[in-house]
Parts: structure tokens; C-alpha cells; sequence
């Protein structure tokens, strides 16, 4: 079972990767979940390189003394990651959802990121 979902999820992630292109203007904002942890980058495809990047393994989130969710982290880095592209002098951008779900963690990086300042 486990080998038909992770080819699922790279057959929608192809898919995907030939629709979703990120260039100077709006670089392509990619998630990838771990069962534990949530990274986000953006990255600009032309150039082939990555603007700006965040994790929930960063100590501005994983330092808190009190347990978070993980629908919390993937909040926070969202957040971060919004910040860090704002201040990059990044507006838009498009989002690749990397083959997930739209749905839970995915979900809650995309709305932060949006009430951080990124359009997409």
C-alpha cells in the first residue's frame, strides 16, 4: 500500500511540476511534509535558485517550551516563510503543493502565507 501512494504522489507531483514554474516575478512557493516536520522554499526556476526557505526545525518555532500541533507548525512556518519573501521583495508567487493534499497541514502554510503577504 505504501508503494501505490508514494507513486501516486509522484505521478500527481510531475503533473504538477509541468503546469507550476516559478520565475523571477513569482517564484514557485514548494511544501514538503515529513510525518514530523514541514519545509517550504521559494524558488525560482529560470535561475535555478532558492530565494528564501523555512522549516519547522528552525528554533524561532521548535525553541517553544509548549507542545504544537502540527497544523500549528505548518502554520508558523508559513507565516515565516511570508516574511522572509516580503522582505526578499517578493509579492506573488505560485504555489506547488508538491503532490499533498490540499488539506490540513498544506492548507494552514498556504493561509498563513497568504495573511503574511504573499499573493497566490
Amino acid at each position: 500500500m505504501l508503494a501505490s501512494k508514494q507513486k501516486r504522489r509522484l505521478k500527481i507531483k510531475k503533473r504538477i511540476k509541468g503546469i507550476v514554474v516559478g520565475t523571477t516575478d513569482s517564484p514557485r512557493l514548494t511544501v514538503f511534509r515529513s510525518n514530523k516536520e514541514i519545509y517550504a522554499s521559494l524558488i525560482d526556476d529560470v535561475k535555478r535558485v532558492v530565494i528564501c526557505a523555512a522549516s519547522s526545525l528552525e528554533k524561532d518555532i521548535s525553541g517553544k517550551k509548549k507542545k504544537v500541533t502540527k497544523i500549528e507548525k505548518a502554520s508558523l512556518v508559513g507565516s515565516l516563510i511570508a516574511e522572509r519573501a516580503v522582505s526578499a521583495g517578493v509579492k506573488t508567487c505560485c504555489f506547488d503543493r508538491n503532490g499533498y493534499l490540499y488539506h490540513g497541514r498544506v492548507k494552514s502554510l498556504a493561509d498563513s502565507a497568504r495573511k503574511g503577504g504573499l499573493n497566490f
